[in-house]
């Protein structure tokens, strides 16, 4: 085989390889978008209850075909406390449940000549639905999804087509042969190629697709490919751990709880490896009424036997571990624990970000959920950081006025950071690609982490304007102390009511009481800046005194208008 024509099979394996991925995540798209708010709204509602983790880990793997995602998700949504780590690890168990679909949709349609009969009928009833519905956000994305399916299987068509014929090439076949021929020794070695080449590829679905295929021509046998994809099962988990490396200690430890659920699976697999075995060709052979560790060639062998006894093993391998290793989550939780020792907290003048800290992914429309609790963490940050004014006039000496001052400069830095990174975030979920009612939520949520931002500006220049105050000698009676007071308390009303519907769901919110908030300050506002307008005219106080004053209630009054702008802008979509 000359170098050119190694090239040729290369690029054209490498092409099939894209098709078939491209088709995946068309299709984890298409349901996610079709989902909408409740897939968002699945993870948030998981609690300790290891069935119920099971089943949502399981049911949202499903749908995006991505046992990686659904790990990362966890991974961030742990990193904040939305999840407790012991119904992580019950997620992460069902989503390696769901993650098994994708060999049995291979192994199913995929194989054979049964892909082009399927897959281009799927894509002409897409297209129709693409067409017909181009106003209909959901029939778009099932004809997305149906796209994606349609692909997919094109995409094993051709790499089935894009594997060489090795019977050309007896060396290389003579090669793998005697890899196979070490025994025991021989399935390790192939759970450690396993591993490293879905490392390298980082997509598990892939590695089970080239699996699927050389198992379909004859190249490797039953145990072989079992090994890999033991092997796969463990390099899969490579992605979560590469996102917990920005993660707290919690985050970590439900990456790394996904390591030690698959190693302890491969572990008690391989112990009773030739039992399983047995179990798995008899259900077959019973299935397909052929044996799949009959050599290739031999009187009643199918092509078809080996990758459905791997798709039988992939499924018998994730749901028995599970219903074993389910009763030891404690016994897990305690060997991460061991594995990422705690640490002392973040100290509170640290930007990082919390949920969205391990980045995308993956799976646009469940990142919004992340970005939610982002903003929630931001509110409150923004709610504490207004505490401090009071704390400012009160300062008994310029050390500890200083120090307070110093403390709200580094949340107001901190303000503009978050501000900065939650809209990049953002705007990346959105270009890649989610429903029409997401892209408003997206829009709303930019909006939202604008005016939260411009309220931490504002709290700094009140906060400046209390420092240029004090370094000019300025000083207020009780009775401007006592208006500044009683502005004070309505803007911290307002904020509250902003923090709880920033903490509730979006469509539920009702924006009533913000309004009342806001009207509160408005009112309050012309009734000092009335008064104040009266003291000027009779010299009450000095002109100094008089800026100061006036500049502080307008200030207030001005965090009040973006603090109303947020909780229009939650309900801005549902209008």
């Amino acid at each position: 085989m000359t170098f050119g024509e190694i090239l040729i099979v290369l690029l054209n394996f490498a092409g099939a390889l894209a098709v078939f991925l491209f088709g995946m995540k068309l299709m984890s798209e298409g349901l996610q978008k079709f989902a909408g708010d409740k897939m968002r709204s699945i993870m948030g509602k998981v609690t300790s209850n290891p069935v119920r983790g099971i089943l949502t880990g399981a049911t949202v793997t499903t749908a995006i075909q991505s046992s990686s995602a659904t790990t990362v998700m966890v991974v961030s949504f742990v990193n904040a406390g939305l999840l407790a780590l012991s119904g992580s690890v019950a997620v992460i168990m069902g989503a390696n449940i769901g993650t098994t679909v994708t060999a049995w949709i291979i192994t199913l349609f995929g194989l054979g000549e049964s892909a082009s009969a399927f897959s281009l009928p799927m894509l002409l009833g897409a297209v129709s639905l693409l067409f017909m519905f181009a106003k209909r956000d959901r029939l778009k994305s099932i004809g997305e999804f149906v796209i994606g399916l349609a692909l997919l299987l094109v995409g094993m068509e051709f790499l089935q087509k894009a594997m060489p014929n090795l019977e050309e090439y007896p060396q290389f076949l003579e090669a793998l042969a005697r890899l196979s021929d070490y025994g025991f020794w021989s399935i390790m070695l192939f759970v450690v190629i396993g591993a490293l080449l879905t490392c390298l590829v980082q997509a598990s679905a892939a590695m089970m697709a080239i699996t699927l295929v050389m198992c379909y021509n004859g190249w490797i046998g039953l145990d072989a490919a079992v090994a890999l994809v033991m092997g796969q099962n463990i390099g899969t988990t490579i992605t979560a751990n590469l996102a917990a490396m920005v993660a707290n200690t919690n985050g970590k430890r439900a990456a790394r709880a996904h390591l030690v659920f698959n190693v302890i699976g491969v572990v008690i697999t391989l112990v009773v490896f030739r039992p399983v075995m047995s179990l798995i060709a008899n259900i077959t052979t019973g299935m397909c009424g052929s044996d799949p560790y009959l050599p290739v060639g031999t009187a009643g062998y199918s092509p078809s036997s080996i990758p459905l006894a791997l798709s039988f093993f992939h499924t018998f391998f994730n749901v028995v571990n599970t219903l074993i290793l389910v009763w030891f989550i404690p016994v897990i939780i305690k060997i991460v624990e061991w594995m990422v020792p705690a640490k002392a907290e973040d100290d509170e003048y640290v930007f990082k970000l919390k949920y969205i800290s391990g980045g995308l992914t993956g799976t646009g429309e469940l990142n919004i959920e992340a970005a939610k609790k982002e903003i929630e963490d931001f509110s409150k940050r923004v709610v504490r950081m207004f505490t401090f004014l009071p704390d400012l006039r009160t300062a008994k000496d310029d050390e500890e006025f200083d120090r307070i001052m110093e403390r709200i400069e580094k949340y107001e830095e901190i303000t503009d950071r978050m501000e900065i990174e939650i809209g990049k975030f953002l705007t990346r979920v959105a270009e890649g690609g989610v429903s029409q009612q997401s892209s408003q939520l997206i829009s709303s949520m930019l909006r939202i982490v604008d005016n939260l931002e411009s309220v931490g500006d504002s709290i700094y220049q009140i906060a400046a304007t209390r420092r240029n105050k004090r370094q000019d000698a300025v000083h207020f009676d009780d009775h401007l102390n006592q208006n500044l007071q009683g502005m004070t308390e309505l803007v911290q009303k307002a904020l509250d009511v902003m923090d709880k519907n920033l903490n509730s769901d979006y469509g539920d919110v009702e924006i009533a009481e913000a309004e009342a908030a806001e009207a509160a300050i408005n009112q309050y506002r012309d009734k000092l800046r009335a008064e104040h307008l009266e003291s000027l005219k009779t010299h009450a106080y000095d002109y100094a005194i008089g800026n100061a004053y006036s500049s502080l209630y307008a200030l207030y009054e001005k965090t009040g208008d973006y603090i109303i702008n947020i909780s229009q802008a939650i309900g801005m979509k549902f209008k």
